[in-house]
């Protein structure tokens, strides 16, 4: 018997992301996200109760801006005092994790999806998903892109902009397209 697209997706194989089942999950992801960004801040609190508690884990007091947008909600793990600012997006296909005390600027893009490089390939909705881990303390800013097999160390900062294609270090700071590494100072 055939492994589901959702099976090969957790398990990092090449799936294809046009199916029944990964578009009800996207579905329920898009009513949470809707609900949340739909909410009074007063009654959303750091994050709507729907997605609240669609996510993998939120930590104590992690907080998530309005807008926000998300592709399935259960990948996402976010550390006790995580913070994503407005406009934010992360593509969990694969686990996110963001660490304690992690800071997220506006307009932050998180891919874990990586479509095909062959154009039949795309056309067919080929995809393999790659996981995104940020450390503790890090500060990721404003509409700095992520993509998907990324690992950013503890305490890394990423500049505004930078798009990430290759991982960041302990208390590394980059900046730029590709983001690389600068002095601190």
């Amino acid at each position: 018997m055939s492994a589901s697209e959702r099976t090969k997706m957790i398990a990092g194989e090449w799936y294809t992301c046009i199916d029944d089942e990964l578009e009800a999950l996207r579905v329920i992801a898009r009513d949470a996200v809707f609900e949340h960004n739909s909410l009074p801040p007063r009654t959303r609190g750091n994050i709507g109760p729907a997605l609240s508690a669609l996510l993998g884990s939120a930590g104590e007091g992690a907080r998530i801006e309005a807008p926000f947008h998300c592709a399935y909600g259960f990948n996402i793990h976010l550390g006790a005092g995580a913070f994503l600012n407005a406009g934010c997006t992360i593509l969990d296909t694969a686990p996110v994790r963001i660490g304690n005390g992690t800071l997220l600027g506006p307009n932050v893009q998180i891919y874990c999806a990586e479509h095909h490089k062959e154009a039949s390939g795309r056309q067919a909705g080929l995809e393999i998903a790659r996981p995104v881990t940020i450390g503790n303390d890090a500060w990721i800013g404003g509409s700095a892109i992520i993509l998907g097999g990324i690992s950013i160390g503890d305490g890394a900062i990423v500049g505004a902009g930078a798009v990430v294609t290759r991982d960041v270090p302990d208390n590394t700071t980059v900046v730029g397209n590709p983001a690389r590494a600068v002095k601190r100072g």
